[in-house]
């Protein structure tokens, strides 16, 4: 047994005798996180935290920064070659504002890679370069789940390390409004998110974010995009004279919403306010990049390090037409390839903010998955080698009683000024298909043997 699985398996062990079997602790562990507003919805439905073997996790870190080399590489090579970009297939407005220079390097402000480490394998699903979410939540969540009680046992047997990724977030945030030529020594920040109606600011992310960063000495506050004015070369929430924008609501959605006059847009497109991430950023959050990247003839001149990383951890995309594609170093027909290759398969919409579902060939019949076909041939999907997702057993609290469930594991690396600074975790039910409240978060630990 790896030392993973021999931790879990004393953990659960653990809570299932006394004292804790009484679930007081975990009843406790709510309440600690009522004031920090995690409970409002089920942020983690869970009862243990992801745990992560050190050696996994630095491995984890060559592949994602080795992959992000390469991402940078595939933008900047399609940003200057017109039928690379159209293979992309970003909207007329994305690609117009993909053109505008951000003023910093998008090492500085990555985001998130959807990783899937099963059995010792790693392999990366999509890149989240529009969005750091989850950072300041996971790293609450770590914080009160470390301080639990039957954790603190564990702790007498196992080393625990916290993965804190806030302190990276905020310092790739100053640097680039510095690289973006920022003079002030704490820039004025909005934070700008979509939020519907029912829903009050305080029970954002969003809002932890900007908590944090006033306790930092930043001047900061969750803003909509329709309280925003520019004038004078000068974006205002108000009053307030704003330096940087920290960008929490995707192109598409705004778009969807706003059209190119908004003050937003000319603020960011006269380089009159630092916004990350850039909409240059919105790039890496389509499929069609790793289209870009499965395709030898496109990274031919990649370095070495990067083609490896690209061969070993991405699985095969290409996005879904009528059209020849190469499988392999085969020329094959892709609809064709697709319906005989269905249960090896998997169609994913290019861009998750489109609300549009996934469908994985496997759990499918020919008919089903025809007609999935014929829709992602109408509007932008991949269709991609199928990964096994990873699944691992996690205790929940259900109805006051600790209930074992085995959910899927989706691991995010966070990605900032070129390193790897932590990383959190996405948990689904396995089998649940659509939303359900055993969805959500739990915190990554590094897990060492004393």
């Amino acid at each position: 047994m790896t030392l993973v699985g021999e931790a879990i398996a004393r953990y659960h062990k653990l809570i299932e005798s006394e004292p804790y079997i009484d679930l007081a602790w975990a009843e406790a562990l709510q309440q600690r996180l009522k004031p920090e507003r995690l409970v409002g919805r089920p942020i983690s439905p869970v009862l243990r935290p992801h745990l992560l073997a050190a050696r996994d996790y630095v491995a984890l870190g060559k592949a994602s920064l080795a992959l992000l080399s390469a991402v940078e590489r595939a933008e900047r090579l399609a940003l200057s070659n017109p039928v690379l970009l159209s293979r992309m297939q970003l909207l007329p407005a994305e690609r117009m504002l993909a053109m505008v220079e951000p003023g910093y390097s998008p090492l500085t402000f990555a985001g998130l890679l959807d990783a899937n480490l099963h059995n010792g394998s790693s392999h990366f699903l999509g890149f989240r370069g529009s969005t750091a979410s989850s950072v300041v939540h996971g790293d609450v969540l770590a914080e009160a789940f470390y301080e639990a009680p039957p954790v603190k046992e564990f702790r007498k047997k196992y080393k625990l390390t916290k993965l804190n990724g806030v302190k990276a977030l905020i310092s790739a945030i100053q640097k680039a409004y510095k690289e973006s030529g920022g003079k002030q020594k704490k820039p004025v920040i909005a934070v700008v998110e979509a939020r519907a109606p029912f829903q009050p600011p305080e029970s954002s992310e969003n809002a932890l974010l900007v908590e944090v960063l006033r306790r930092e000495g930043y001047q900061a506050e969750v803003v909509l995009p329709e309280q925003l004015d520019y004038r004078n070369n000068v974006l205002r929430h108000g009053d307030v004279a704003i330096d940087m924008v920290y960008r929490a609501v995707p192109l598409h959605e705004f778009l969807v919403r706003f059209d190119l006059n908004h003050p937003l847009i000319r603020a960011y497109k006269d380089r009159a306010v630092c916004m990350v991430n850039s909409f240059r950023a919105e790039m890496t959050a389509k499929r069609t990049l790793f289209d870009l990247l499965t395709d030898d003839t496109f990274t031919a001149k990649f370095p070495a390090v990067e083609r490896k990383a690209i061969h070993d951890f991405v699985p095969w995309t290409r996005l879904v037409q009528a059209a020849k594609v190469m499988h392999k170093k085969h020329s094959v027909d892709l609809p064709q390839f697709a319906m005989k290759h269905r249960a090896k398969l998997v169609l994913r919409p290019n861009d998750d903010s489109a609300g549009l579902s996934t469908y994985r060939g496997s759990d499918m019949d020919d008919l089903g998955w025809e007609k999935a076909l014929r829709q992602a041939m109408r509007t932008p999907y991949v269709v991609q080698e199928a990964v096994e997702p990873a699944r691992a057993v996690f205790p929940l609290l259900q109805f006051g009683s600790l209930v074992m469930k085995e959910m899927h594991v989706e691991t995010h690396p966070h990605l900032f000024n070129g390193k790897l600074h932590g990383a959190s975790s996405w948990l689904n039910v396995a089998g649940s298909n659509g939303f359900t409240t055993l969805s959500g978060l739990a915190p990554v630990f590094l897990l060492e043997g004393k």
